[in-house]
């Protein structure tokens, strides 16, 4: 039992680590149970929590909390039964946090307007699991989840924690060079575009990642110059290969829209184990892209020159579960 204790910690210490990179807050108790709300239905007297984070949303004045269900798994176990039950609990737990008075005095601030989600976090903790994590999601029907209008589950697998995880870690190796590429947490916050039909209402509140970027094969990372100055950093982390010159000129395309190219603005595109041919795909797609242009706009084609792109070098979290037991 003590050895699948420390098993579980795996998942909730990378969690941590990984969520607070994205910054996410943590908020009440973890690893504790509540009443059920509606146990007829549910057909459980009380529903487990692991932990629950929080984010400010950029489009709207309102706070997101992620309910967490947090797995650890060695390969042999991320099979569509397990997945399946762990969803529809999690289904269950998430419409029910959302009318319960004890869920809400434990995990939600009185002040704001918010929404609960629920998140399942789903880690390999031996690092083997090498099969399509989407198939062990075909089986689950969505009225089996028990989840109200409007309500919504997020998922992540093996392979999105291992993305996010690089991407955390590169973050990390960014600021702590000894000639930083990145500014101090203080001065970063992920970039939420001004949308055509939705205005960003909380440009300087809304820091955080939402749950759709982290689930997007596009992050940004803004970083503002912390002596004042205008310029700005702009890191893309792109969770794709990289393949073809048509993905990378729809992506500088999407940074143009997005007016994250002009003179003030340093942009880098990270990716993680990129097809081997990349760089000089990327090389090609800014030339194509600039001779697109026409000659409209010398400026812009100098600012789509300047694009740097860089691989990613590979990087897994492992825990020993020796190493996070108690020795008596």
């Amino acid at each position: 039992m003590a050895e699948n204790d420390n098993i579980a910690r795996q998942a909730e210490i990378l969690a941590s680590e990984l969520f607070a990179e994205f910054f996410w807050d943590r908020i009440g108790p973890t690893n504790h149970d509540w009443p059920c709300e509606a146990t007829e239905e549910h057909g459980v007297s009380t529903h487990p929590c692991d932990v629950v984070y929080y984010y400010d949303e950029p489009y709207s004045a309102k706070r997101t909390y992620v309910h967490c269900d947090l797995k650890s798994y060695a390969k042999g176990s991320i099979k569509s039964p397990a997945i399946k039950s762990a969803l529809i609990s999690l289904g269950k737990q998430t419409a029910c946090a959302d009318k319960s008075p004890i869920w809400q005095d434990k995990h939600a601030h009185d002040d704001v307007t918010y929404t609960i989600c629920g998140l399942l976090f789903v880690y390999n903790h031996d690092g083997e699991y090498d099969a399509d994590f989407n198939t062990t999601l075909t089986f689950v029907a969505n009225e089996s989840l028990h989840l109200p209008k409007g309500k919504k589950l997020f998922v992540l697998g093996p392979k999105e924690i291992f993305w996010l995880d690089n991407v955390s870690k590169e973050i990390q190796r960014m600021r702590g060079k000894r000639n930083p590429e990145l500014p101090g947490p203080e001065h970063c916050s992920f970039y939420h575009p001004q949308l055509v039909r939705k205005a960003n209402l909380q440009v300087k509140k809304a820091k955080g990642a939402t749950l759709e970027t982290l689930t997007s094969p596009m992050i940004i990372l803004e970083a503002r110059d912390p002596k004042g100055k205008a310029e700005r950093k702009i890191v893309v982390f792109y969770s794709r290969k990289g393949e073809t010159t048509q993905e990378f000129t729809y992506l500088i395309d999407i940074l143009r829209k997005y007016e994250l190219l002009d003179e003030r603005t340093l942009v880098t595109i990270k990716t993680l184990n990129p097809d081997p041919n990349s760089s000089p795909t990327f090389q090609k797609s800014q030339q194509q892209y600039i001779e697109g242009l026409a000659g409209s706009s010398t400026d812009l084609g100098g600012y789509v020159l300047s694009i740097r792109y860089e691989p990613i070098t590979e990087i897994k979290s492992t825990y020993s579960s020796i190493d996070l037991g108690t020795w008596t």
